[in-house]
Protein backbone atom coordinates (compact mmCIF):
# COMPACT_ATOMS: atom_id res chain seq x y z
CA UNK A 1 0.00 0.00 0.00
CA UNK A 2 1.27 3.28 -1.29
CA UNK A 3 -0.51 6.99 -0.02
CA UNK A 4 0.34 10.28 -1.75
CA UNK A 5 1.27 13.06 1.16
CA UNK A 6 1.32 16.38 0.85
CA UNK A 7 2.57 19.03 2.91
CA UNK A 8 1.10 22.99 2.75
CA UNK A 9 2.44 25.67 4.55
CA UNK A 10 3.59 28.77 4.65
CA UNK A 11 7.67 30.47 4.36
CA UNK A 12 9.05 33.22 3.35
CA UNK A 13 5.94 34.97 3.03
CA UNK A 14 4.95 33.05 0.34
CA UNK A 15 2.11 29.66 -0.05
CA UNK A 16 3.92 26.58 -0.36
CA UNK A 17 4.06 22.90 -1.05
CA UNK A 18 6.31 19.72 -0.74
CA UNK A 19 4.86 16.22 -2.16
CA UNK A 20 5.91 12.98 -1.75
CA UNK A 21 5.13 9.15 -0.92
CA UNK A 22 4.80 7.61 1.86
CA UNK A 23 5.80 3.55 1.86
CA UNK A 24 7.54 0.41 3.79
CA UNK A 25 10.87 1.25 2.87
CA UNK A 26 13.09 -1.83 2.84
CA UNK A 27 16.32 -1.10 5.33
CA UNK A 28 19.29 -1.12 4.02
CA UNK A 29 22.87 -0.69 5.60
CA UNK A 30 24.33 2.98 5.66
CA UNK A 31 26.31 3.96 2.27
CA UNK A 32 24.92 2.77 -0.78
CA UNK A 33 21.32 2.60 -1.48
CA UNK A 34 20.63 4.98 1.90
CA UNK A 35 22.81 7.84 2.70
CA UNK A 36 23.09 9.57 6.19
CA UNK A 37 24.14 13.26 6.02
CA UNK A 38 24.09 13.55 9.92
CA UNK A 39 26.40 11.72 12.87
CA UNK A 40 24.06 9.90 15.47
CA UNK A 41 24.15 9.35 19.09
CA UNK A 42 23.92 6.19 21.14
CA UNK A 43 21.53 7.62 23.91
CA UNK A 44 18.31 8.70 21.09
CA UNK A 45 18.63 5.16 19.87
CA UNK A 46 18.96 3.61 22.98
CA UNK A 47 15.71 5.10 23.95
CA UNK A 48 13.97 5.08 20.87
CA UNK A 49 14.68 0.86 20.65
CA UNK A 50 12.71 1.02 23.74
CA UNK A 51 9.94 2.59 22.70
CA UNK A 52 10.16 0.25 19.16
CA UNK A 53 10.28 -3.12 21.61
CA UNK A 54 6.81 -1.73 23.44
CA UNK A 55 4.77 -0.50 20.75
CA UNK A 56 6.23 -3.21 17.69
CA UNK A 57 5.04 -0.20 15.28
CA UNK A 58 6.90 2.89 14.06
CA UNK A 59 5.15 5.43 14.64
CA UNK A 60 6.12 8.21 12.44
CA UNK A 61 7.70 8.02 9.19
CA UNK A 62 11.66 9.03 8.19
CA UNK A 63 11.68 11.78 5.67
CA UNK A 64 14.04 10.77 2.77
CA UNK A 65 14.93 12.70 -0.64
CA UNK A 66 15.60 11.27 -4.11
CA UNK A 67 17.69 13.29 -6.84
CA UNK A 68 14.90 12.32 -9.39
CA UNK A 69 13.58 13.19 -11.20
CA UNK A 70 10.75 10.85 -11.48
CA UNK A 71 8.51 11.87 -14.10
CA UNK A 72 6.18 8.74 -13.05
CA UNK A 73 5.93 9.71 -9.36
CA UNK A 74 5.51 13.31 -10.17
CA UNK A 75 2.34 12.51 -12.56
CA UNK A 76 1.22 10.30 -10.31
CA UNK A 77 0.83 12.60 -7.21
CA UNK A 78 -0.41 14.95 -9.47
CA UNK A 79 -3.58 12.85 -10.26
CA UNK A 80 -4.16 11.32 -6.80
CA UNK A 81 -4.27 15.04 -5.60
CA UNK A 82 -7.30 16.00 -7.61
CA UNK A 83 -9.33 13.86 -5.40
CA UNK A 84 -10.42 13.69 -1.91
CA UNK A 85 -7.86 13.80 0.43
CA UNK A 86 -8.64 10.48 2.81
CA UNK A 87 -7.54 13.19 6.06
CA UNK A 88 -6.55 16.83 6.12
CA UNK A 89 -5.09 17.69 9.30
CA UNK A 90 -3.59 21.29 10.33
CA UNK A 91 -1.21 21.38 13.04
CA UNK A 92 -0.09 23.72 15.70
CA UNK A 93 2.53 25.09 13.16
CA UNK A 94 -0.30 26.03 10.90
CA UNK A 95 1.17 23.12 8.30
CA UNK A 96 -1.56 21.41 6.45
CA UNK A 97 -1.03 17.71 5.85
CA UNK A 98 -2.91 15.67 2.94
CA UNK A 99 -3.05 12.10 2.33
CA UNK A 100 -4.48 10.30 -0.15
CA UNK A 101 -4.67 6.38 -1.08
CA UNK A 102 -2.30 5.56 -4.33
CA UNK A 103 -4.38 2.91 -6.47
CA UNK A 104 -2.73 -0.43 -7.61
CA UNK A 105 -0.80 -1.08 -10.76
CA UNK A 106 1.64 1.91 -9.99
CA UNK A 107 5.31 0.72 -10.44
CA UNK A 108 6.37 3.19 -7.66
CA UNK A 109 9.39 0.56 -6.33
CA UNK A 110 10.71 0.33 -9.93
CA UNK A 111 10.07 4.40 -9.95
CA UNK A 112 12.45 4.61 -6.83
CA UNK A 113 14.95 1.49 -6.68
CA UNK A 114 17.61 3.83 -8.81
CA UNK A 115 17.85 6.48 -6.22
CA UNK A 116 19.63 6.60 -3.31
CA UNK A 117 17.97 8.07 -0.57
CA UNK A 118 19.31 10.72 1.01
CA UNK A 119 18.06 10.78 4.83
CA UNK A 120 16.47 14.89 5.37
CA UNK A 121 15.28 13.96 8.30
CA UNK A 122 14.87 10.89 10.78
CA UNK A 123 18.71 9.49 11.45
CA UNK A 124 18.02 8.37 14.81
CA UNK A 125 15.03 6.63 13.93
CA UNK A 126 16.05 4.90 10.44
CA UNK A 127 19.40 3.39 12.79
CA UNK A 128 16.92 2.23 15.29
CA UNK A 129 15.21 0.49 13.11
CA UNK A 130 17.97 -1.17 11.46
CA UNK A 131 19.11 -2.35 15.51
CA UNK A 132 15.40 -4.16 16.10
CA UNK A 133 15.07 -6.03 12.71
CA UNK A 134 18.61 -7.28 13.23
CA UNK A 135 17.16 -8.38 16.77
CA UNK A 136 13.90 -10.19 15.17
CA UNK A 137 15.98 -11.34 12.40
CA UNK A 138 18.46 -12.99 15.07
CA UNK A 139 15.53 -14.71 16.78
CA UNK A 140 12.74 -15.19 14.10
CA UNK A 141 14.35 -14.59 10.52
CA UNK A 142 12.54 -12.13 7.90
CA UNK A 143 9.55 -10.59 8.45
CA UNK A 144 7.83 -7.10 8.77
CA UNK A 145 10.66 -5.45 10.83
CA UNK A 146 12.67 -5.57 7.33
CA UNK A 147 11.01 -2.05 6.95
CA UNK A 148 10.62 0.93 7.93
CA UNK A 149 7.89 3.81 7.37
CA UNK A 150 9.46 6.75 4.99
CA UNK A 151 8.10 9.28 3.28
CA UNK A 152 10.33 9.64 0.30
CA UNK A 153 10.14 12.99 -1.91
CA UNK A 154 12.00 13.87 -5.22
CA UNK A 155 13.70 17.16 -4.53
CA UNK A 156 13.93 17.46 -8.34
CA UNK A 157 10.34 18.49 -8.61
CA UNK A 158 9.65 19.66 -5.05
CA UNK A 159 11.20 22.17 -3.59
CA UNK A 160 12.08 21.06 -0.71
CA UNK A 161 13.08 23.86 2.22
CA UNK A 162 16.53 22.95 4.49
CA UNK A 163 16.28 26.00 6.98
CA UNK A 164 19.80 26.12 9.33
CA UNK A 165 20.36 25.24 12.74
CA UNK A 166 21.57 28.21 14.43
CA UNK A 167 24.67 28.07 16.95
CA UNK A 168 24.71 29.59 19.87
CA UNK A 169 28.37 29.40 21.79
CA UNK A 170 28.26 29.04 25.31
CA UNK A 171 31.80 28.67 26.24
CA UNK A 172 35.47 29.57 23.56
CA UNK A 173 36.57 32.52 21.66
CA UNK A 174 34.12 35.06 20.26
CA UNK A 175 34.14 35.54 16.61
CA UNK A 176 36.38 38.66 15.42
CA UNK A 177 36.47 40.24 12.06
CA UNK A 178 33.13 40.36 9.72
CA UNK A 179 31.48 43.16 8.41
CA UNK A 180 28.88 45.64 10.52
CA UNK A 181 25.26 44.71 9.75
CA UNK A 182 22.65 46.85 12.02
CA UNK A 183 20.49 44.14 13.60
CA UNK A 184 19.12 40.83 13.31
CA UNK A 185 16.79 41.29 10.34
CA UNK A 186 19.39 43.01 8.70
CA UNK A 187 22.04 39.89 8.83
CA UNK A 188 19.46 37.29 8.24
CA UNK A 189 18.52 38.81 4.79
CA UNK A 190 21.93 38.96 3.72
CA UNK A 191 22.93 35.67 5.05
CA UNK A 192 23.95 33.31 1.97
CA UNK A 193 24.83 29.53 1.63
CA UNK A 194 25.85 30.07 -1.99
CA UNK A 195 28.77 32.90 -0.93
CA UNK A 196 29.47 31.46 1.99
CA UNK A 197 27.89 34.13 3.63
CA UNK A 198 26.92 33.95 7.76
CA UNK A 199 26.23 35.95 10.59
CA UNK A 200 27.34 36.78 14.06
CA UNK A 201 26.00 38.33 17.17
CA UNK A 202 28.35 39.08 20.03
CA UNK A 203 28.41 41.34 22.47
CA UNK A 204 31.60 44.02 22.46
CA UNK A 205 32.01 46.57 25.21
CA UNK A 206 28.62 46.46 26.64
CA UNK A 207 27.28 46.39 23.24
CA UNK A 208 25.67 43.78 20.57
CA UNK A 209 27.04 43.94 17.46
CA UNK A 210 25.92 42.70 14.63
CA UNK A 211 28.79 41.08 11.90
CA UNK A 212 28.59 39.42 8.82
CA UNK A 213 31.12 37.03 7.71
CA UNK A 214 33.12 34.75 4.77
CA UNK A 215 34.68 31.61 5.05
CA UNK A 216 35.81 30.02 2.31
CA UNK A 217 35.54 26.42 0.98
CA UNK A 218 32.10 24.72 -0.08
CA UNK A 219 28.82 24.94 0.67
CA UNK A 220 26.92 24.04 2.48
CA UNK A 221 28.09 26.82 5.18
CA UNK A 222 27.76 24.77 8.51
CA UNK A 223 30.36 22.57 7.06
CA UNK A 224 32.73 24.90 6.00
CA UNK A 225 32.35 26.88 9.23
CA UNK A 226 32.97 24.19 11.60
CA UNK A 227 35.97 22.86 9.47
CA UNK A 228 37.75 26.91 9.49
CA UNK A 229 36.04 28.13 12.33
CA UNK A 230 34.01 26.57 15.05
CA UNK A 231 35.69 22.58 15.76
CA UNK A 232 39.12 24.87 16.65
CA UNK A 233 37.33 27.99 18.51
CA UNK A 234 34.23 26.17 20.28
CA UNK A 235 35.28 22.75 20.46
CA UNK A 236 33.05 19.65 22.39
CA UNK A 237 30.10 20.80 24.23
CA UNK A 238 30.78 24.43 23.85
CA UNK A 239 27.64 25.00 21.56
CA UNK A 240 23.70 24.42 21.58
CA UNK A 241 21.56 24.75 18.82
CA UNK A 242 18.65 26.54 17.67
CA UNK A 243 16.23 27.11 14.54
CA UNK A 244 14.79 30.30 16.42
CA UNK A 245 17.21 33.42 15.31
CA UNK A 246 15.73 35.31 17.82
CA UNK A 247 16.53 32.36 21.00
CA UNK A 248 20.36 33.08 19.56
CA UNK A 249 19.88 36.56 19.88
CA UNK A 250 18.58 36.38 23.02
CA UNK A 251 21.19 34.10 24.69
CA UNK A 252 23.68 36.85 23.71
CA UNK A 253 21.99 40.02 24.85
CA UNK A 254 21.17 38.29 28.12
CA UNK A 255 24.70 37.07 28.66
CA UNK A 256 24.51 33.27 28.76
CA UNK A 257 26.33 33.00 25.39
CA UNK A 258 29.53 33.88 24.08
CA UNK A 259 28.17 35.04 20.51
CA UNK A 260 25.87 33.22 18.00
CA UNK A 261 26.21 32.12 14.76
CA UNK A 262 23.46 32.52 12.41
CA UNK A 263 23.42 30.33 9.10
CA UNK A 264 21.80 30.58 6.00
CA UNK A 265 19.18 28.06 4.43
CA UNK A 266 20.74 25.44 2.12
CA UNK A 267 19.30 22.44 -0.44
CA UNK A 268 18.77 19.00 -0.70
CA UNK A 269 21.76 19.03 -3.35
CA UNK A 270 24.56 20.55 -1.43
CA UNK A 271 23.53 17.96 1.13
CA UNK A 272 23.80 14.86 -0.81
CA UNK A 273 27.34 16.41 -2.48
CA UNK A 274 29.04 16.38 0.84
CA UNK A 275 27.87 12.84 1.01
CA UNK A 276 28.91 11.48 -2.31
CA UNK A 277 32.49 13.47 -1.40
CA UNK A 278 32.23 11.12 1.48
CA UNK A 279 31.84 12.98 4.14
CA UNK A 280 28.66 13.70 6.94
CA UNK A 281 27.82 17.21 8.42
CA UNK A 282 28.13 18.15 12.02
CA UNK A 283 25.73 17.27 14.08
CA UNK A 284 22.44 19.40 13.76
CA UNK A 285 23.21 21.07 10.28
CA UNK A 286 20.22 21.14 8.91
CA UNK A 287 16.45 21.51 9.93
CA UNK A 288 13.97 20.03 7.17
CA UNK A 289 10.95 21.70 7.47
CA UNK A 290 7.95 21.03 7.41
CA UNK A 291 7.79 17.25 8.93
CA UNK A 292 5.29 15.03 8.11
CA UNK A 293 2.72 13.93 11.34
CA UNK A 294 4.06 11.69 13.68
CA UNK A 295 0.83 9.04 13.65
CA UNK A 296 -1.51 9.93 10.89
CA UNK A 297 0.22 7.22 9.35
CA UNK A 298 1.37 4.30 11.93
CA UNK A 299 3.00 1.16 10.47
CA UNK A 300 2.92 -1.87 13.10
CA UNK A 301 5.85 -4.38 12.34
CA UNK A 302 5.21 -7.54 14.65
Amino acid sequence: MYYGYELRFRIDGGERRVRGVLCALELERWGKEVLPHEETMDGPIDDRLRLLRATRTHLSPIYGTVAGPSEPLARTLDAVSGIRPLAIVRDEEAVEHRIWEIPGGTDIPRWLAPLPLLIADGHHRYATALAYRDERRAAEGPGPWDRVLALVVDAATEPVPVLPYHRVQIAGSPPSGGDAATDLADVLGRVDDAALRYGTIAREHDRIVYRLHHVDGDPPTVQALHDRVLDRTAPDDALRFTHDPADAERAVREGGAVAAYLLPPTTPQRIRAVVERGERLPRKSTFFWPKPRTGLVMMPVG
